[in-house]
């Protein structure tokens, strides 16, 4: 998962909106989101899935529990470490807390993972040992800190705030507009985050296209005043074309 923007309390049906893109290599094999029952529990999930690793980057549980994932860009991968899908799968299944989060964070490559505690939204940052909640307003998370401003974080989190202040219901299709947006940013407001600069150019847009990496999927989740949901998902190839969509209806009693 490459970047989320999420509204917390700023819509009078919906105190959740999260809008979220997920970049990924285009021959990692994924699962269309589905319900599915994660290993060694007999707690369903409402997610995508990674074939390879068997984890998620981003879903919601039967109760209307929102986690997602995005990895913090570092020079160097190691490839010995755990998946770090199985974070999410963990979060929706066990209700992961900090003290969980700072204690294991090293068996995995640098994260943000973002999990719900006590009906508040965290983002726990794995180089930093923080977990930051999400207050009220206009939130972006991608590979670096919780709200840094990165072009594209600033960019997506002002577009879903305008869209939001303009409308009183919602369309889906105008939040996956938003993650849609494939404009780069100049060179001198690109991050360093140690990789070349040609990559930075690539990653510096909402929406991703390479022959090789892209944005694989668009993911939009809306949880009303009862805590039942709408999760959407459009899937793409690996030229960015649209290969279906699909949305379900999570309903939760109080």
């Amino acid at each position: 998962m490459c970047i989320l923007f999420i509204a917390v309390d700023t819509h009078p049906k919906y105190p959740l909106i999260v809008c979220a893109n997920r970049d990924e290599f285009h021959h990692r094999p994924t699962q269309a989101a589905q319900y599915w029952q994660a290993d060694n529990s007999d707690k369903r999930i409402l997610a995508g899935r990674d074939l390879q690793a068997g984890g998620t980057w981003l879903g919601v549980s039967e109760t209307g529990q929102f986690a997602g994932l995005t990895n913090i860009r570092t020079a160097q991968a190691e490839t010995h470490l755990r998946s770090r899908g199985e974070l999410v799968v963990n979060a929706l299944v066990h209700q992961l807390d900090h003290q969980w989060l700072a204690e294991h964070a090293a068996l995995y490559s640098p994260f943000n993972l973002i999990y719900e505690q006590q009906q508040t939204l965290f983002c726990f940052n794995s180089q930093q040992q923080t977990s930051t909640p999400l207050t009220q307003g206009f939130h972006a998370v991608s590979n670096g800190s919780l709200d840094e401003k990165w072009p594209k974080m600033a960019k997506g989190e002002q577009a879903l705030e305008q869209l939001i202040k303009q409308q009183g219901e919602l369309d889906i299709n105008q939040l996956i507009e938003i993650m849609l947006d494939n404009s780069t940013a100049k060179d001198e407001l690109l991050p360093q985050t140690g990789i070349s600069l040609e990559w930075e150019r690539l990653l510096s847009s909402i929406f991703i296209k390479h022959a090789e990496y892209g944005t694989r999927s668009t993911s939009v989740l809306l949880r009303d005043k009862c805590g039942s949901c709408s999760f959407t998902e459009r899937r793409y190839d690996g030229k960015g074309r649209n290969l279906g969509q699909q949305t379900f209806s999570l309903t939760v009693t109080p």
